[in-house]
């Protein structure tokens, strides 16, 4: 466990892309719906991991806009393993004071699963000790997207004028205007591209990439980056003078 010094340096919000769950299955002979089953086992054990080290946000990317490109099988295969982690882990959130959102477009998602995202929402929303954000059908040119035509409807309901739009502005018509921008990025499985996640809010963020393939990252992988985040010097653009 971290020392009380080590942790106030430690990301408040930490974003995670879990990507290599199907390689991960295909280096065992199995299909690819055994790496994401392994994949979803994991996800416990790093929100298990994050208050003890600080860390108040965690947001994870589950399945993206472009995602719908696998085969049928696999899609279907995710939709019914994200009801089945909501069923098998709705109580263990609630109790152990988790509160869940889901960010992306919904449109697209079967009517059992968002009423079931909706039902996790309203359960875990009385909870603070830690914030936990699923990414579902999301993609971050997406969802600015959908956040600009939110923005030009208030325009021409004449509740805005466009000279009131700036950055902060449109930040509050993106899926996560109630939470704070990631300080650190995680990608395993040794992929060095962003996918989409998080366009808007990552502008500042530290990123993280590291060879790991998702179901083999573990709570002692992930202590570790986070220590060596706690040793980056944060600019956000200015230059640093020594005192």
């Amino acid at each position: 466990m971290p020392k009380d010094a080590d942790r106030k340096n430690n990301p408040a919000h930490v974003a995670i892309i879990m990507d290599g769950n199907g390689r991960w299955a295909q280096k065992r002979g199995r299909p690819r719906l055994f790496g994401h089953h392994a994949g979803a086992r994991r996800v416990r054990e790093i929100i298990e991991a994050c208050p003890d080290l600080g860390v108040k946000y965690l947001t994870i990317f589950a399945f993206s806009t472009e995602n719908w490109k696998r085969t049928q099988t696999e899609v279907a295969g995710l939709m019914s393993l994200f009801r089945k982690y909501i069923e098998r882990e709705a109580q263990a959130l609630l109790k152990n004071g988790v509160r869940v959102r889901f960010i992306g477009d919904r449109i697209r998602l079967d009517d059992k699963l968002v009423a079931m995202m909706d039902e996790l929402e309203l359960l875990t929303s009385g909870n603070d000790l830690f914030h936990l954000t699923v990414a579902i059908n999301y993609g971050g040119r997406d969802e600015v997207t959908r956040a600009a035509k939110r923005l030009a409807y208030e325009i021409e309901q004449g509740r805005l004028t466009h000279d009131q739009v700036d950055a902060e502005t449109l930040s509050g018509f993106l899926d996560t205007h109630v939470l704070p921008d990631p300080d650190l990025v995680i990608r395993t499985s040794g992929e060095a591209r962003i996918s989409n996640f998080l366009l808007w809010q990552s502008a500042y963020s530290e990123y993280e990439f590291v060879d790991t393939l998702w179901p083999d990252f573990t709570s002692a992988e992930f202590a570790k980056i986070l220590s060596n985040y706690a040793g980056r010097e944060r600019r956000f653009g200015a230059v640093l003078t020594s005192k």
